[in-house]
Order: structure tokens, then sequence, then C-alpha cells
């Protein structure tokens, strides 16, 4: 009962969004049947927010090698170029590369986004907290991100989000919006280090599945916003 008011909740901000599990069974599926790969050789990496939350979002992490960790907080693919050479080199013989990507937003049953009910707290959280963070500083119109060795990631991923900040104060769900605005960064982001690595894999396909986790109450489900999937084929890129 509870699963199924979650899942009214979500598709009321997220009509597409389907359960994390199904979503799984749906893309292995489509790899294995539409592209003919065989996911007993595949090696997953992931480009998600390093928040615990995330860890069993789906059931990828059960069924493909890996993860090969390539985000940081945000979700951005903060190992970069070396980071997805090093990912290339790890590939099984024979097999393939899939990477799974984009950032997380949690919810509540009384439909707040940006905040979730996290293991034993009694008290609502921030999820994803970086970005509740960079959100709650652009507000301050002074505000300007400054890189330093101490905070390095989370000033990053401000300063990649500048371009974003306008549209994400004038719209009517900024937790949203903010969050939208970090997919479009991984996913531009994952796309550039594919190309600029590409000589270094030894495999033909490389399979991408990007879009939003989103976090629901302890317990159950998560649920994800498919907003990409492809096979690259890398003679062609």
């Amino acid at each position: 009962m509870l699963q199924r008011k979650f899942a009214e909740v979500v598709k009321s901000h997220f009509p597409s969004a389907i359960d994390a599990k199904d979503t799984s069974i749906q893309y292995l599926g489509k790899m294995q049947m539409e592209h003919d790969i065989d996911i007993s050789k595949v090696l997953m990496a992931t480009s998600v927010c390093s928040d615990d939350i995330n860890v069993p979002s789906t059931t990828f992490f059960n069924v493909l090698f890996g993860p090969f960790i390539m985000g940081g907080l945000g979700g951005l693919p903060f190992a970069g170029q070396t980071g997805m050479t090093a990912f290339a080199h790890h590939i099984p013989d024979g097999g393939s590369a899939f990477i799974f990507y984009g950032p997380h937003i949690g919810i509540t049953l009384d439909g707040d986004l940006g905040k979730m009910y996290r293991p034993r707290q009694e008290e609502t959280g921030n999820s994803c907290g970086a970005l509740m963070l960079a959100l709650n500083r652009f507000h301050d119109s002074s505000y300007r991100p400054v890189i330093n060795d101490d905070d390095y990631q989370q000033i990053k991923l401000e300063e990649s989000l500048l371009d974003y900040r306008e549209d994400i104060l004038k719209s009517e769900n900024k937790e949203k919006a903010i969050t939208e605005a970090t997919y479009n960064i991984i996913d531009k982001k994952i796309h550039k280090h594919i190309v600029s690595c590409k000589n270094e894999f030894h495999v033909d396909k490389v399979t991408l599945l990007g879009g939003i986790i989103i976090n629901t109450d302890y317990g159950l489900d998560d649920y994800f916003v498919a907003k990409n999937f492809e096979v690259i084929d890398l003679k062609s890129v």
C-alpha cells in the first residue's frame, strides 16, 4: 500500500519514472535482446552521487561486474579522462561496457522534493545534499564559488551549475530544476570523456543509461527516470 502511494507521488512530479528494480530488468533485457550484448561479460561504471543512499537503487549492481566508480558529489564524473581510461582498460576480454549515470533527488510521501527519511533518522534530510546546499547558496545573489582544496568537489559542482543558476531560481520547483540541470552537465561530460578516450577501449560497444534516481523512504523501492539509453559504436564516434 505504501509503495503504491509513493508511486503516485513520484509520478505526479516525474510521470515517466519507473521502479528502480524494473529499470534494471528492462534495460538489461534491451542490451541482451536488442543489441546482442552478453551481460555476463559487461563491466559497469557509475557516475552517480557518492551518497550512500544510492547503493541499493538498482539491481545492476547484483548482475554486472563492477562498479567502477567515476562519480563524486552530485554525480559529476570527477574521475575524468583518467578514470574513463582506467575503466576502458578493465573491461573483460570479449566483453562490453555499461555506464549508469545521473543525479538523485529525494521525495517524501507528502511530495516534498529534495527531502527524504534516511535510515534510523526521525527527521527528513536533504537528498541530494550537495545539490540542495548549492541551491541554498545560489539564493544569495552575491555568492560565487571559489575553488579550494578543502571542498573541491562541492565548489566545482556549484561552478558547473552557474550557467543554469538564473533558470533554476526562476523555476517553480527549484529542487527539481537543479537536479535536471545537473543531469545535463553529467550527460555532456560522460559523452565528452568517451570521445576523448575512445582509443583506450578494446571493445566495440559502450552502453549508456542516464537519468535521475528518485529516493523514497528507507526500505521502499527507489525510482528512476531514464533520459538517455544508447549503445555507442566506438568505431563511428
